[in-house]
C-alpha cells in the first residue's frame, strides 16, 4: 500500500482507478492483482530526500559540499525519475561551481549521469520506457542518487556496454562526436591534417579515435607522463610535452609545435584544430592551421581564450568557431544519432574508453580537484550508492 501511495501522484484518474482496484485484489494474493493491471511504474524505495554534491556559494572545489537530506526531484509529465549508479566529472561542472558560466544557487552539481529508472511518467510509459531500464543521459544535477530527466534526453545502453563507459559517453562521447564530425562544417576532407591538443585526457581520447575513424590524419599532444594512453589512440604524429613542475598539465612552451606542426605536414598546416585547452593553446592553434583552416575552441582546460582581433585570421582566411553539445543536439533524431554511431563502434571494438577513477560521491571535492590539477588519463566519475 505504500507502494500504492507513493505512485498514485504520478498517474491520471483512470490510472488511479486501475491501481485501487488492483490494491483490492492484491491484499488477498490474487495473481489478478497489481502487477496483473499495469507495468511497474514507480520503485517503493524512492525516498523524499537523498545524497546530493550541492553549490550553495560559488567557489573552489570545497564549495561542493555532500548534503545528505536533499529534496528528491519530482516526476514530470514526460520524465522520468533515474537512480543514478555514475555520474560523470567534466570541466564544464567546475565552470558552473566557480561562477564562470553562473547558475541560480543553490544547485546539484553534474549534467551527465547513467543508472535505472526507478519511476515513468504516463507519457514516458506510453513510449515504452520502463522501470529498471538502463539509460545514460545529460540534464543538470547529476551528482546526486536521483535525477529528474525528460524522456527525451535518455539514451537506453545497450546489451554489452557497462554504466561506467555509457555514462562517459555522454558528455565527453557526444561532445567529441560533434566536434569531429560537425563543428569542423566540413572545412576538413578524409586524408587532411587534425591537429588535437592534449589527447591524454579524456574528451580527446574519444575525438583523436573518432578524427581517425573519420579518415583525418591527427596529430596529438600530451604530456610525458600521458605518453602512454596518446600512443594508444591510432595519432599518425604524436607531439610529447614536458609536464609544468610539481603538476601533471603540459607545458605547451617545451616544445615548438607550430613549427612541428608545419613540418609533418610539409608546410601545408592543419585544416582543423580541435582545442580544449584554452588560453595556453590559443596562439599555437591559429598558428597551426592551414589556409581556409578552422580552429575549433571548446574548452578552458588553461583558463578562457582571451578576445583577439578577428584580422588576425586573414593572413590565412581562417575560421573559428566556439561551440557547445546543446547546440549539436538540438532534437531527439540527432542526440539519438550520434550515440547510435558511438554505441556501434563501441560494440565493434573500433573506439575504447579509458575509465580513470570512481571516487565516491562523498569525495566530490576531491573528484573535482583530481580532474583540475589534469591528473586524469580518461574518465573521472562519482560512484553512486
Amino acid at each position: 500500500h505504500n507502494f500504492i501511495k507513493t505512485c498514485t501522484t504520478m498517474f491520471s484518474v483512470t490510472s488511479r482507478r486501475v491501481l485501487n482496484t488492483a490494491a483490492s485484489s492484491s491484499v488477498y494474493g490474487s495473481r489478478n492483482g497489481l502487477t496483473s493491471f499495469l507495468p511497474l511504474r514507480c520503485m517503493s524505495s524512492i525516498p523524499s530526500t537523498m545524497k546530493a554534491a550541492v553549490v550553495r556559494e560559488v567557489g573552489d572545489a570545497h564549495a561542493l559540499k555532500v548534503e545528505h537530506d536533499f529534496p528528491t526531484p519530482e516526476i514530470k509529465p514526460g520524465g522520468v525519475i533515474v537512480k543514478n549508479q555514475y555520474a560523470g566529472i567534466n570541466f564544464i561542472d567546475t565552470y558552473h561551481r566557480k561562477g564562470l558560466y553562473p547558475r541560480d544557487l543553490p544547485f546539484i552539481g553534474g549534467q551527465e549521469g547513467g543508472g535505472t529508472i526507478a519511476a515513468v511518467s504516463d507519457e514516458a510509459a506510453a513510449q515504452g520506457i520502463k522501470v529498471g531500464d538502463a539509460v545514460a543521459y545529460s540534464v543538470f544535477g547529476s551528482y546526486a542518487q536521483y535525477t529528474a530527466v525528460p524522456a527525451a534526453k535518455l539514451l537506453p545502453v545497450p546489451e554489452g556496454v557497462g554504466l561506467d563507459v555509457a555514462t562517459s559517453c555522454v558528455v565527453q562521447g557526444l561532445t567529441a562526436h560533434y566536434l569531429t564530425s560537425t563543428a569542423h562544417a566540413d572545412l576538413i576532407k578524409e586524408g587532411e591534417w587534425c591537429l588535437i591538443h592534449g589527447v591524454g585526457g579524456g574528451t580527446c581520447q574519444w575525438a583523436a579515435q573518432m578524427a581517425k575513424l573519420r579518415g583525418f590524419k591527427v596529430i596529438g599532444t600530451c604530456s610525458k607522463g600521458k605518453a602512454d594512453i596518446g600512443g594508444s589512440l591510432g595519432c599518425d604524429e604524436l607531439i610529447v610535452l614536458d609536464e609544468v613542475p610539481g603538476t601533471s598539465y603540459e607545458d605547451y612552451e617545451s616544445v615548438d609545435i607550430v613549427s612541428r606542426v608545419m613540418e609533418v605536414t610539409e608546410g601545408k598546416g592543419c585544416k582543423a584544430v580541435i582545442d580544449g585547452i584554452g588560453k595556453s593553446t590559443m596562439d599555437i592553434s591559429i598558428g597551426s592551421l592551414a589556409q581556409r583552416g578552422i580552429f575549433v575552441s571548446f574548452g578552458n582546460a588553461s583558463g578562457a581564450v582571451p578576445a583577439f582581433p578577428v584580422l588576425r585570421l586573414i593572413g590565412k582566411s581562417a575560421y573559428v568557431t566556439r561551440p557547445k553539445l546543446l547546440d549539436y543536439t538540438t532534437t531527439r533524431e540527432e542526440l539519438v544519432s550520434r550515440a547510435d554511431e558511438i554505441f556501434g563502434w563501441l560494440k565493434d571494438g573500433k573506439l575504447k574508453v579509458s575509465v580513470d577513477t570512481a571516487f565516491p560521491l562523498e569525495q566530490a571535492a576531491e573528484g573535482h580537484l583530481y580532474l583540475e590539477a589534469g591528473k586524469s588519463k580518461g574518465k573521472v566519475l562519482y560512484q553512486i550508492d
